[in-house]
């Protein structure tokens, strides 16, 4: 988008309990930013700059587009699932006896198990509804929480989205829909009674058709009446009450209106035993659908995306750790992981100038990955039967280290690299000598104690973890080693030092700023934020997030070209406890004027007029929103500071 920067002028005010006085400054020449130029240092050229604007373009929207296609992949099993649902419904109600399948006050009720990753499930809702109104029904409405605070509004939203007309709530409202509507829609009354005359009409006009046309509706044409589904989107944040009156009312037209719910559950199927009582919840059929979990959608997303050879833009590790970090204590939402590589994709190529060589040297790239990806999964797989611990790795029983010796062997096995080759071999040496071991002439501690591993891997707390350590250490320490524990700590070594030598960390590699991005601080500053310093950061110096040379001031000043917002709270940390609306005003239309170019000999300089007046009101409210100012009854032309002191 365009960025309209304003002169840079240096505001120097001072504020005393009688008023606000303002150093009039020079105005300078406007100058107009596009988006390629936040990405030139002033040091290159501008082509430079259009080719990382768009490097990074292209990659932003692969990585839209790509997570958008996995998450269908990964839906695809539970959506599939709930379509050959609502089919096996629609199709019970017309060819069988509809009272011996189940009651006739009874809905069915598909309950989505979608987890806790809330900002994840419109995507999720979206795909449902695409897909059940190109498959099996057009007549679908979704609705939320937040919209449905009462009985009438989660009536009307329905109906709304399934009629796709206006529904009148009361007598006043009707009124207002004709006069602001009347010649679009005709606004209808707002009662199922209403609906199932309005789906009987629908009905007989896709049965009926017309001679010589293909009906345009995507249902089958041997699906006479197809169902109306309603998807509760956040069931949790349902008003009880509305929901159990909803209910009852659909349940006396179930028998004229197909209907079927779709509840969206964030935390326990409980949930719908805690928000239904008996009576309620014995009106619906309801059945279980679970999706997959956020953590295997993110592993998932990480392993086919992130981490592949197509994606040129790497995360080192503690960038990636911060993502995770955020992932696994904020939302656990995969949405908002793609956010923040997508953040980091922008800070690596508006401040890395070697960026733009990020696509090109992929085939260089690829020579370490075939060498690397390996030894990550080995390495992985190494740690995933440790639990993330070397020391775990020297308790495992034979059994254990010869099954992950042999799956490390398979890793292996596809790569070319010559001394890859050679450590295969040593590694099957290893092994043949490990098979070849009598068990019964080195007996090991595994023999005397039940695997520790085993042990560990059932449910334990910490402080058991590390006794557990403990002891098995001293253990060692007071006894001989076996030849089995000789052997076995021999193949871990050797694990271990093939992995340090072959997969260097990314930063020792050169120029690996081309496509490895590590500021970690940068990325937990955007996304891991606390909300009262970022606010009064923002608003004291609007370059610390703009980032534009023309705000950027000295010695706590204000540029006159910030947001009035910024300007209004710069001129109120001068005043006292109260703070006189008028003096404010002046002072703040002063410094819009010398923003604006006035010349400041001018008898115009200065003055209020509607415009400021109405710019200032706003940024006043704004700061009485946030919480800065409040208004007092000491003083009806004052208003009362609440903060003291900056950021």
């Amino acid at each position: 988008m365009n960025t309209r920067v304003e002169p840079f002028v240096l505001l120097n005010a001072t504020c005393s309990g009688n008023g606000c006085f303002v150093f009039k400054p020079s105005a300078k020449k406007r100058k107009t930013l596009s988006p390629k130029d936040y990405f030139s240092d002033g040091c290159e050229g501008a082509e430079n700059s259009d080719v990382r604007f768009k490097l990074c373009q292209d990659l932003w929207d692969k990585i839209k587009t790509d997570t958008e296609v996995l998450q269908d992949e990964l839906n695809r099993k539970i959506l599939d699932s709930l379509l050959d649902f609502t089919r096996k419904c629609s199709s019970t109600r017309q060819h069988s006896d509809w009272a011996l399948q189940m009651r006739a006050s009874e809905i069915p009720t598909a309950a989505l198990v979608l987890g806790v990753n809330v900002p994840d499930h419109d995507m999720t809702f979206q795909s449902l509804s695409e897909l059940l109104q190109q498959s099996v029904t057009p007549h679908v409405a979704s609705v939320q929480a937040k919209e449905c605070g009462a009985l009438k509004h989660l009536m009307k939203r329905v109906l709304e989205r399934l009629m796709d007309t206006v529904v009148a709530v009361d007598d006043d409202e009707e009124e207002a829909a004709e006069q602001t509507n009347g010649q679009v829609h005709k606004s209808v009354h707002c009662s199922l009674n209403t609906l199932c005359d309005w789906y009987n009409t629908v009905t007989k006009k896709s049965n009926s058709g017309t001679p010589g046309k293909k009906r345009s509706s995507p249902v089958k044409d041997e699906q006479q009446q197809p169902p109306v589904v309603v998807i509760f989107k956040d069931l949790e944040a349902f008003n009880p009450r509305v929901l159990q009156d909803f209910i009852l009312i659909c349940s006396r037209y179930i028998d004229r209106l197909p209907l079927m719910f779709i509840f969206g559950i964030a935390t326990s199927p409980s949930t719908i035993q805690h928000m239904l009582p008996h009576s309620v919840s014995s009106l619906l059929c309801i059945e279980l659908f679970q999706s997959l979990s956020c953590t295997q959608h993110l592993a998932t997303v990480i392993d086919k995306l992130i981490l592949t050879n197509d994606f040129p833009f790497k995360l080192n590790s503690k960038v990636m750790q911060v993502l995770i970090s955020i992932f696994l204590y904020h939302d656990f939402s995969v949405r908002n992981f793609i956010k923040g590589v997508q953040l980091a994709l922008l800070e690596h190529f508006h401040s890395q100038p070697l960026s733009v060589l990020c696509c090109k040297k992929k085939d260089a790239q690829l020579n370490v990955m075939q060498l690397s990806h390996p030894l990550v999964n080995m390495t992985a797989l190494t740690l995933s039967n440790a639990g993330y611990s070397m020391k775990l790795l020297k308790m495992l029983a034979k059994d254990e280290l010869i099954t992950l010796l042999q799956r490390c062997a398979e890793i292996l096995q596809p790569v070319k690299s010559k001394k890859i080759k050679e450590a295969l071999v040593h590694l099957e040496e290893l092994l043949a000598k490990l098979k070849q071991l009598d068990t019964e002439t080195s007996p090991t501690v595994e023999e005397t104690i039940t695997s520790p591993m085993k042990n560990l891997q059932k449910k334990t707390d910490l402080f058991q973890l590390q006794k557990t350590l403990l002891e098995m250490n001293e253990s060692r320490r007071s006894k001989k080693l076996s030849p089995f524990e000789v052997l076995r700590n021999e193949a871990l070594d050797f694990i271990d030092d093939l992995v340090k030598k072959h997969l260097s960390p990314p930063e020792s590699h050169t120029l690996n700023e081309v496509c490895y991005y590590s500021s970690s601080a940068t990325v937990r500053r955007h996304l891991n934020a606390t909300p009262r310093t970022c606010i009064q950061a923002a608003l004291s110096s609007p370059y610390y997030y703009l980032q534009n040379e023309n705000l950027k001031t000295e010695d706590g000043s204000v540029s006159n070209a910030a947001p009035d917002i910024c300007i209004a709270y710069k001129l109120h940390l001068e005043c006292g406890r109260l703070i006189n609306l008028c003096d404010w005003l002046e002072a703040y239309s002063t410094v819009v004027s010398a923003a604006e170019g006035n010349d400041p000999d001018s008898d115009n300089f200065g003055k209020v007029d509607d415009v400021k007046h109405a710019r200032f009101i706003r940024a006043v409210s704004e700061l009485e929103f946030l919480g800065f100012i409040k208004s007092t009854k000491q003083k009806t032309d004052h208003v009362a500071r609440l903060t003291w002191g900056g950021c």
